[in-house]
């Protein structure tokens, strides 16, 4: 599951700069996405670190 999550965040982070940098889709669709992404990695590495204690 830990793989999927790091998964869903690279593409997430990926599709943001090309957001940014290439196509300038609408704003607020490219701020989702990085907070989606960061929420994730937050989320995976508290419970990472939770199933290591």
């Amino acid at each position: 599951m830990g793989g999927l999550l790091w998964a869903i965040v690279v593409i997430l982070f990926i599709l943001w700069l090309l957001g940014w940098l290439a196509f300038h889709v609408g704003g607020g669709l490219i701020h989702i996405l990085i907070v989606v992404a960061i929420i994730l990695l937050i989320y995976n590495l508290v419970t990472g670190l939770g199933a290591r204690l």
